[in-house]
């Protein structure tokens, strides 16, 4: 018995060696603030989006930081220790909800979060520049499918993401219930 504990042990810490760090991300316009929290802060922005699609149709741009703050949650979320307990039910639904965003804006499945925030900077970047063609060389395959024009059509008119939208209005729920928790 003491040697089957053993082995099951080893294969164990074999399997969190193998897993390596956990994946990370940051939003840009975050980086140089310290009293905003960017994960709150996405949250309520992101559920406001989902939540009044018209506000994004005709601009990639605000589109794109919408995903930018996804792939941001879904990092950040199961890896973020303090989210266990503030936010136990979006720390799985936003991951969870990754796959559905990332098909609908052809976005590689085995894509690092950051990756696709960096390029999506470029994009908001290059609109704020009206650079057209800057925002289109930023969307380039294999990141991007179809990549250029044609998943820049896709963020001037976004599709419906009903499980993505499910998550984020949960994960303001929740953030709103600790808050109100924290003031009792």
């Amino acid at each position: 018995m003491q040697c089957d504990r053993r082995v099951f042990l080893a294969g164990l810490i074999g399997l969190g060696a193998c897993s390596g760090p956990p994946e990370t991300a940051r939003l840009p316009e975050f980086s140089s603030f310290i009293t905003v929290d960017a994960v709150r802060h996405s949250i309520e922005q992101g559920a406001d989006m989902l939540t009044n699609p018209r506000r994004l149709t005709g601009q990639p741009w605000e589109t794109a930081r919408l995903i930018q703050a996804l792939e941001f949650l879904s990092v950040e979320l199961p890896n973020g220790p303090r989210w266990t307990v503030i936010l136990p039910m979006a720390q799985i639904a936003v991951p969870r909800a990754r796959g559905e965003w990332r098909q609908a804006f052809g976005i590689a499945p085995d894509a690092r979060a950051q990756e696709v925030i960096d390029s999506l900077t470029l994009v908001r970047s290059a609109f704020a520049r009206r650079s057209l063609s800057g925002a289109i060389d930023a969307l380039r395959p294999p990141l991007f499918t179809p990549g250029g024009q044609g998943t820049l059509n896709l963020l001037g008119d976004p599709p419906a993401l009903p499980r993505t939208r499910r998550a984020l209005l949960d994960a303001r729920q929740e953030l709103w219930s600790a808050r109100d928790e924290g003031r009792n």
